[in-house]
Parts: C-alpha cells; sequence; structure tokens
C-alpha cells in the first residue's frame, strides 16, 4: 500500500492475489507468465480508465424507460515506455481501441540505474482535451517515469493533472520520486513494494518484467 496523494491501488481480491503469485513465481513458465500479465494488465487498464473525468447523461433503454448513466467528457491515448510496456498496449487498446499511440523510448543505465532518454514520437494534438495513460509495467528508481514524464509536460505542452501513469507493481522508493517531482500526477498501480536492492531491482517483485514476459532472459 502506499500512503501518497495521487497514488490509487487496485483493490484487490482473491483471483488478484492469485494473478500475482503466479507471475511472481520464478519456476513460472512463459506462457503462464504472459497469460496472468495480460489477465492482471487487462483489470489495471479497466480502473485506470475510472479516472477518466466523466458527466451524468440519460439514455433511453429498449424497454422505453431512463437510465440514468455517465459518459466520459475527455477522449483517451496512450504514451508507452519501451519496450516492457509493450506488453500493456495490447490490453490498452483492447479496451480503447481508438486511442492515439506514442512511443517513449528510454535505456537504464544498468551501472548507474540512470534513465537516459534515446527517442520519442508522441501525437502533437493530445494537449488538449484528452487524458494521457503513461504505461509502464514496472516503477523502481522513478527515473525512467519522471523522464517520460518530462517528455510530455514539456516537450508536448501536457497538463500533469491530466497524465495517468499505469505501472502493474511500484515500490516505495519510485512512487516517492515520481510525486516528489510531479505532485499532480495521478498513479495507478497493481501492487506497491517494500524496497529495491543493490541493483536497483524491485523486492520482492518479479525480476525483469520485460525479459520473463518476451522471452528474452
Amino acid at each position: 500500500m502506499s500512503d501518497l496523494p495521487g497514488v490509487h491501488v487496485l483493490p484487490h481480491t482473491s483471483r488478484i492475489r492469485a494473478l500475482f503469485t503466479s507471475i511472481r513465481n520464478k519456476d513460472t513458465n512463459m506462457r503462464d507468465f504472459v497469460v496472468n500479465s495480460n489477465h492482471l494488465l487487462r483489470l489495471l487498464v479497466e480502473y485506470g480508465l475510472s479516472f477518466v473525468p466523466t458527466k451524468e447523461e440519460n439514455v433511453t433503454t429498449p424497454t422505453g424507460e431512463v437510465y440514468k448513466g455517465e459518459v466520459a467528457t475527455d477522449a483517451v491515448a496512450c504514451v508507452s515506455i519501451l519496450r516492457a510496456a509493450d506488453s500493456m498496449l495490447g490490453e490498452f487498446r483492447a479496451v480503447v481501441p481508438e486511442a492515439p499511440i506514442g512511443k517513449i523510448l528510454i535505456q537504464r543505465d544498468e551501472s548507474t540505474a540512470q534513465a537516459k532518454l534515446m527517442y520519442h514520437k508522441v501525437p502533437s494534438h493530445i494537449h488538449n482535451g484528452y487524458t494521457v495513460f503513461l504505461l509502464d509495467p514496472m516503477l523502481a528508481t522513478g527515473g525512467s517515469a519522471c523522464a517520460a514524464l518530462r517528455v510530455l509536460t514539456d516537450t508536448i505542452g501536457l497538463r500533469v493533472e491530466k497524465i495517468v501513469f499505469l505501472t502493474l507493481i511500484a515500490c516505495n522508493e519510485g512512487l516517492a520520486r515520481v510525486k516528489k517531482e510531479f505532485p499532480s500526477v495521478r498513479i495507478v498501480v497493481g501492487e506497491v513494494d517494500p524496497k529495491l536492492d543493490e541493483k536497483k531491482y524491485i523486492l520482492p517483485g518479479v525480476g525483469d518484467f520485460g525479459d520473463r514476459y518476451h522471452g528474452t532472459e
């Protein structure tokens, strides 16, 4: 759990706990890792979409009765941090197929754990009328997330309060850094782990999510 304002943890059920147990197990094979990760990512996306602003709208049902409902007032876009976040993109597009997609490549220097921006291509029109979801399955030090947020705010001109950062597993250190640099960003996370090891991997974590998902361990 996290006590930081603006950090929203996916509500847990026994099913969600079982899915996390599977992907965290070092003995889980690639097929089960991918299938169970995708289940979790779909749930995370659906929960994240609940933070898109809405307004009340009444519709008439086939029975002739009025249903008092809601509709989104923002369009939705998403930006993935390559390459691990591509695992999230399929689930996001399955739910919101019309969403414009952006890509940001940030390379982490494994010797220093520092993030370096290598490439970005983000739709220029999403700065107005959109809630933008920034995707990365792991939030460790927060360096990559902060670098990506700077691209969206400084280069694209997005207001930070229009960004929702979606991550499957985060640690307290990374969450604190992102919220310190970008207090208004909303973060939606599957689970929060307590710490990092000396190599800046999340503990207990899942290992390298991208390698396990893509079979490049």
